[in-house]
């Protein structure tokens, strides 16, 4: 049947398997709403399209399927490029549709009005492209869906005019059949890794966030006695100690974890950019051969200069690679030796920032089974992030590329929507929960048991220690901060100020229970 163009998007929405949008409505984008509830979606209101872009993000992460997010011309497509940037830099499927204007080149002073929005969301996304009719706008969408399912996942924008979205359309096209991948054999590539990994004495594997599968990892790398570090987007994906005996962990970003590499005779980094926000260094510090697996030919090509580049998915090579056979009896590491290092490095994190492992080993302590994460730039989660093993993938997210502020509590609620009855929980800073504290009011209106844990220091405190490093005086780090728990009240949540760890734990496990959001403030003296 014929309907508006707008309504006809969400239709076809739901038919290719999305179940909520995140959004704000305004004049120029209320046709997108005109055919919301028929078509069955359930439409989250943020309070800010900052917001909306955040939840959306946490809800693609938790679910690993496409966030959408429904924003206006001009300003609401401003407000939710960062998120679309953030989304872009940590390879999260998120899908933003807009309205633009039909009209910019001749009529000036319109409402919403921008020289050209289409090529400024460009800048933070895989692509921004404009659908001038109801064909385009169809073709857009299943091109977005299927480059999600089969590229690495990055933003995608849609924009289509005011008038396109209230002028009737046809039916949208019924789901294509699904794309095959291509059927790779057991590749000279693949055999020559396995001949490498059999010889080598102190084989180093390096997991991110592109491999998914942590049981299929943690039985390969057992079988060729090989070391490892995770990114930490990989957390979880391999066994913490003492199951996880030859383990570094997320320590990729300690400055000696170099001097540990260089004693590998091969090393295998599989689904990670090795990026500066993976390593803060520019070299990997490797002297023995380099093999880099990604889906993404522009990482195989970066400045690490791998030996053996392989464009595969991450969980299909250690796939085949463990069926090829690299099982062996003994290994060059020594697991007594890693577990000092670690020790080593866990001593250097507390002594950097002091005060905050006690507090992170408390909190960790009474999390239930299955917590998902989100956190914030904050120096709780700096420090807690390289020493808090994961006992399963995918359940600690963190804003790690773009590295926005106020990532947190909205992303918390999108995983909160996606995983209902299941517990999820924020840890923000206090600087970093004012960028979007107006997201309380949606978690409140939605009934989400949801911990927010604010580390409140009263300042921007990894900038005054980078300043104190580079030896000027600190400026500008210090605030006044509002009575936060007097806040979350008036927004309706919860709110708690604990005093000791055992308080702390206490509130925490309370939050989970509730029937609204808990604000959960601790100050650095908890530790005392």
């Amino acid at each position: 049947m014929e309907r508006p163009l707008g309504a006809q998007i969400s239709h076809m929405l739901k038919d290719r398997g999305v179940t909520h949008v995140f959004g704000i409505p305004g004049v120029h984008n209320q046709e997108m709403y005109r055919g919301i509830e028929e078509a069955g979606l359930v439409h989250i209101l943020a309070r800010h399209e900052q917001g909306a872009g955040f939840m959306a993000d946490g809800y693609a992460r938790a679910t690993g399927r496409p966030g959408v997010a429904y924003v206006i011309t001009g300003p609401g497509l401003c407000n939710i490029m960062t998120p679309m940037g953030q989304a872009y830099s940590d390879s999260v499927p998120l899908l933003v549709i807009s309205s633009c204007l039909d009209e910019t080149a001749t009529s000036h002073g319109q409402l919403h009005q921008m020289k050209d929005q289409r090529a400024a969301a460009e800048t933070v996304c895989d692509w921004s492209e404009e659908a001038r009719t109801a064909k385009a706008a169809y073709a857009l969408i299943d091109r977005a869906f299927v480059e999600f399912r089969h590229q690495r996942k990055r933003t995608k924008h849609i924009q289509v005019s005011i008038a396109q979205l209230g002028a009737n359309a046809g039916p949208h096209p019924t789901p294509a059949q699904e794309i095959r991948r291509p059927v790779i054999q057991r590749s000279g590539d693949i055999v020559a890794v396995q001949e490498l990994l059999i010889s080598a004495q102190k084989p180093l594997f390096i997991l991110g966030g592109g491999v998914l599968d942590g049981d299929f990892a943690g039985v390969l790398l057992g079988a060729a006695k090989a070391a490892s570090f995770t990114t930490y987007s990989g957390r979880g994906l391999l066994p913490p100690p003492p199951f996880g005996d030859l383990n570094f962990g997320a320590t990729l970003g300690r400055p000696s974890s170099a001097e540990v590499i260089s004693q590998a005779d091969l090393v295998i980094a599989i689904g990670t950019e090795l990026a500066e926000v993976d390593l803060w260094r520019d070299k990997l510090g490797h002297t023995a051969p380099l093999v880099r697996v990604d889906i993404d030919p522009e990482v195989l090509t970066d400045r690490h200069r791998a030996e053996c580049q392989i464009q595969y998915d991450g969980d299909a090579f250690i796939a085949d690679l463990y069926e090829l056979g690299v099982t062996k009896e003994t290994s060059g590491w020594q697991a007594a030796e890693v577990a000092a290092t670690r020790a080593q490095w866990r001593a250097e994190i507390d002594a950097e920032r002091p005060g905050i492992l006690p507090v992170a080993d408390a909190l960790k302590e009474c999390l239930p089974e299955g917590t998902m994460i989100y956190s914030d730039m904050t120096q709780f989660a700096y420090a807690a992030k390289e020493v808090w093993d994961m006992d399963r993938p995918g359940h600690w997210h963190h804003p790690t590329g773009f590295g926005t502020l106020g990532y947190a509590t909205p992303a918390a609620i999108g995983g909160a929507v996606a995983r209902p009855g299941l517990p999820t929980m924020a840890i923000i800073g206090d600087y970093g929960f004012q960028y979007t504290v107006q997201e309380l009011a949606t978690a409140v209106e939605l009934e989400l048991p949801l911990p927010i844990f604010l580390w409140d220091n009263g300042k921007l405190g990894e900038i005054e220690d980078s300043m104190v490093r580079a030896q000027i005086a600190p400026n500008a780090v210090v605030q006044k901060n509002p009575d936060f728990l007097k806040l979350a009240e008036a927004y309706g949540a919860y709110s708690a100020g604990p005093t000791t760890l055992a308080e702390m734990q206490t509130a925490v496990q309370d939050a989970f229970n509730a029937d609204r959001p808990t604000l959960i403030r601790v100050t650095p003296d908890i530790a005392m």
